[in-house]
């Protein structure tokens, strides 16, 4: 993979400023009032506490910083240094990390992958099956992968189901929103909750 085939690293590129946008643009949501965990509710109530969550494409650690608040043992993965300083500083509850999703490579097994905030659409397209394949080597055997992205974004959904089956992930809800809004054809946002296809 090359940076350019990364669109959040393509973008950086262009504007080195970029993720301190990002950081800034958070900053302003939660300073309004804005809801900023309505996935790490819908993870939260997946799974016992205490559960062994990996945050993949951390960002800030808005979602993962959240679940550590909950009592979750809490693992964040960002290939971007200054979102994870920026996770680090503001939820020291959790273990954030810089790395690439493609080459994620983890000790630990866990209880949920949870990935957010449209991550999956700025991976390299070349890369996406592999993320997805190492999602799914990162699972106990009864946890499940969480993807959640809007349409439109250059990544359609029926290809990311393709692209899951062929990682060894199967399907065991699809829903339109994070609140739990059953799919339908015409959503344009895709929540997926998928489990370890059995061998």
């Amino acid at each position: 993979m090359t940076d350019t085939d990364n669109l959040w690293l393509r973008k950086i590129a262009e504007n080195p400023g970029h993720s301190r946008w990002y950081i800034d643009r958070f900053r302003e949501m939660a300073a309004r009032g804005d809801d900023l965990a309505g996935e790490a509710r819908m993870i939260d109530a997946m799974v016992p506490r205490g559960a062994r969550i990996l945050d993949a494409g951390c960002g800030t650690g808005r979602v993962g910083g959240h679940l550590a608040a909950a009592g979750h043992k809490v693992t964040g993965v960002d290939l971007d240094p200054e979102l994870i300083a920026e996770a680090q500083q503001n939820h020291p509850g959790a273990d954030w990390q810089v790395g690439d999703l493609s080459e994620l490579d983890l000790p630990d097994r866990f209880d949920v992958v949870v990935c957010a905030g449209n991550v999956m659409t700025f991976a390299a397209p070349s890369s996406r099956v592999e993320i997805l394949r190492r999602f799914a080597r990162h699972l106990t055997a009864e946890g499940r992968a969480v993807i959640g992205f809007g349409a439109g974004r250059g990544y359609e959904f029926d290809d990311f189901l393709t692209d899951a089956a062929t990682a060894g992930l199967t399907a065991d809800l699809l829903l339109s929103t994070w609140d739990l809004r059953p799919r339908t054809p015409d959503a344009d946002f895709l929540v997926a909750v998928l489990r370890p296809t059995p061998a």
